[in-house]
């Protein structure tokens, strides 16, 4: 999502857009959509310079503190071994699963891009997921979700 589309979109009720700080330092920032049931991370950033830190563990484990009644969804460009930027996919999801993010078993395309849904506290519905983009988008946005084949990508 262009940044400026993202600056708009945060201004309604069930989108935060969050800048987290290091003193007066901008460490990073997360963009991410919720609802009464789950919360999903559409944007995790961390300044390249800060990356290995620790700067992003700490804005998920903030952003789960926040939200620690919700089930928490990220997706991730998967780790294909056809990808050019494998090393860099497969870094993101080790991230993600140091930081209590399991696999689901799904994937999505969203915006002509597929990707890997992982979830942190609780178990992945697929139904819940397309109604919550239904409700986020006004019914614009109904992304294809299909179970992934059983064996490993990488």
């Amino acid at each position: 999502m262009p940044f400026p589309a993202m600056v708009v979109m945060s201004k309604l009720w069930h989108t935060d857009f969050l800048e987290y700080y290091d003193g007066d330092t901008i460490c990073g920032f997360v963009y991410l959509a919720h609802n009464r049931k789950l919360v999903f991370i559409m944007f995790l950033a961390v300044d390249e310079v800060l990356r290995s830190k620790g700067y992003g563990s700490a804005i998920l484990h903030e952003i789960q503190s926040r939200y620690s009644d919700k089930k928490m969804i990220v997706s991730i460009e998967p780790c294909d071994v056809a990808a050019s930027d494998l090393t860099l996919r497969v870094r993101r999801k080790a991230f993600y699963s140091r930081n209590g993010y399991r696999e689901t078993g799904y994937r999505m395309r969203l915006s002509g891009v597929e990707q890997e849904i992982l979830i942190c506290n609780g178990e992945f519905d697929k139904g819940e997921f397309r109604r919550f983009f239904a409700l986020y988008s006004n019914g614009t946005v109904w992304p294809k979700i299909w179970e992934q084949e059983t064996e490993k990508d990488y």
